[in-house]
């Protein structure tokens, strides 16, 4: 080689080996910046989804009650992890009744014939269709969920659903 060439080449690789050292620590930051982003998505992603289950939970209990007489506005507290401390406050709005369908009388029974009888009943016997919706509000992990659950009540006569269901 010639001494000219050799001098103009000292120090390039020191130059060449900090850029790469540079790319290098480039590359590790930013995997370490979106492990913890990562690790955030779905740590939302869990509280999320344990406050729908405490809401779910919460509207299961409600059905369990007769809510259609005694339909009024709850706060349950709701220990999701079963380790004897309530986790979460459910605010369950008062059910509210959506909509009202009569149960026919005059259908032929299942025997077959298609003739009326030309006298039709009145409708004593509705369907009652409910919107129970319950609020989760966690202020540790500031999670807010909203759950809507619809439910058909049990067949009921035309004075408790002019008392329940206008």
């Amino acid at each position: 080689m010639h001494p000219a060439f050799r001098h103009t080449q000292r120090g390039a690789t020191l130059v060449v080996g900090l850029i790469l050292l540079a790319v290098i620590t480039l590359t590790v930051t930013a995997a370490f910046t979106m492990s913890g982003t990562n690790l955030k998505s779905v740590g939302n992603m869990q509280f999320r989804n344990e406050a729908v289950a405490a809401a779910n939970m919460a509207i299961e209990q409600v059905l369990s009650s007769p809510f259609t007489t005694t339909a009024s506005t709850d706060e349950i507290s709701v220990d999701i992890n079963n380790d004897g401390t309530y986790d979460y406050t459910v605010a369950v709005d008062r059910p509210a009744c959506v909509r009202a369908s009569a149960i026919s009388t005059t259908s032929s029974g299942g025997n077959g014939s298609s003739t009326e009888l030309g006298i039709a009943a009145t409708p004593t016997y509705w369907y009652t269709i409910w919107d129970i919706t319950a609020t989760v509000k966690d202020p540790s992990s500031g999670t807010s969920v909203v759950v809507h659950q619809g439910v058909r009540a049990s067949p009921m006569d035309d004075t408790q659903r002019n008392l329940v269901c206008p």
